[in-house]
């Protein structure tokens, strides 16, 4: 591995703060209860479609809603700069949407599978064409499977803390070590942070211990956990480059993947990333920072956001306020370091010539041309 280059870029501290803890406002949104083939889902629009640019449409984690997991992000000041040129749609899972009514006695809670065969209906009641996903946890599994189902219909995948395997060893190990098994309040935290982060961030795991408590149905949110519990395996295959690239079973759109390095999360979203195209995957591992990096580190995933978005030929230049005068092309990660291995491990490139230039950007006068020599899939670890 290459010696690390450290490049500045600006502290963004996270907005968690006593005058604001719990403040998950929506603005400017319209909300929508929307018929599908298995149940009606709440669905809270921000914006119109513009043009033929795709919408970007979030799903969250269990225990949290759209505004719990994803307003932290959207209401920070430059990811706005990036979603004036989108509509953006947030979807709630079935019961999870601030105050829901319980579900009747005996009532099934739609699949994992069954939760993914509800988006078609959203978009098209939306009259939407595409969309670019943003997930979380299992609104990340969700988002994975409905791209794997309609290929055409996404764009692009930013999937924070996604595990593509079926609920296994792992799950198992953690729910024991974890010590927070007496409850399903207890579970839910465990899931979303680590054992450090439980302990040593007080004003966060407080924030959201009583969001989870206080404001998600509990009946309706043991019905989610229970279908995120029983989720089956992805099934899907890292590609070889010149030989099964069109018959293998993987994500065939860009794909972003991030997560915190104390997070949970962590040995999951590895395995996801070792199963996807190396020329179309990128894992963003993010310093000092767990399980809701979205919440967290709003700042430094809405530059990242930015770089993914432009690499798919979109908002070709943004001006992110905490950069001053400079764009996000010009700005650097805490540190990149480039890994010249393919292992199942490595993290790797998008597949994009725009992408690389502004992935190469970031290293400022490094050594980058090495990467451009080098035969087969190029491989780059990411951390910020």
């Amino acid at each position: 591995m290459d010696e690390l280059q450290d490049v500045q870029l600006t502290e963004i501290k996270p907005l968690l703060t006593n005058k604001n803890a719990r403040n998950f406002q929506d603005f400017d949104c319209q909300e929508h209860d929307i018929e599908t083939p298995h149940g009606v889902l709440h669905v809270t629009m921000r914006g119109v479609p513009k043009g033929n640019r795709p919408v970007i449409l979030t799903y969250h984690d269990i225990g949290l809603n759209h505004k719990s997991c994803f307003n932290t992000l959207f209401n920070y000041e430059d990811m706005q700069e990036i979603t004036q040129h989108f509509a953006v749609v947030h979807v709630d899972a079935p019961g999870q949407q601030e105050g829901a009514p319980p579900f009747p006695t005996g009532y099934r809670y739609p699949t994992m599978d069954e939760l993914a065969e509800m988006l078609p209906s959203v978009m098209t009641q939306l009259k939407v064409n595409s969309m670019i996903g943003i997930g979380v946890g299992a609104g990340a599994y969700i988002l994975s499977r409905f791209a794997l189902n309609n290929p055409t219909l996404v764009e692009g995948l930013v999937l924070i803390n996604v595990d593509p395997c079926a609920e296994g060893w792992i799950d198992w190990a953690a729910s024991k070590l974890s010590g927070w098994t007496s409850n399903l309040v207890d579970i839910v935290m465990s899931h979303h942070f680590s054992a450090d982060e439980l302990t040593d961030n007080q004003e966060l795991i407080q924030t959201y211990r009583l969001h989870i408590a206080q404001d998600i149905n509990q009946d309706n949110l043991a019905l989610f956990c229970g279908s995120y519990q029983y989720r089956r395996d992805l099934e899907i295959e890292r590609p070889v480059v010149g030989l099964n690239e069109d018959t293998v079973n993987t994500l065939t759109c860009p794909a972003l993947l991030v997560v915190g390095d104390t997070s949970p999360a962590v040995e999951a979203v590895v395995e996801c990333n070792s199963r996807l195209n190396p020329t179309k995957t990128t894992l963003l591992k993010m310093a000092d920072c767990g399980g809701l990096p979205q919440v967290v580190q709003p700042g430094k995933l809405a530059e990242a956001f930015k770089y993914f978005v432009q690499g798919m030929g979109y908002i070709p230049y943004v001006l992110l306020s905490h950069l001053s005068n400079e764009s996000v092309p010009s700005a650097g990660m805490t540190r990149l370091a480039r890994s010249r291995t393919t292992s199942s491990s490595s993290i790797t490139s998008m597949d994009s010539s725009r992408s690389r230039n502004n992935l190469n950007s970031l290293l400022e006068g490094s050594a980058t041309g090495a990467l451009d020599n080098q035969a087969g899939p190029q491989t780059m670890e990411v951390s910020c």
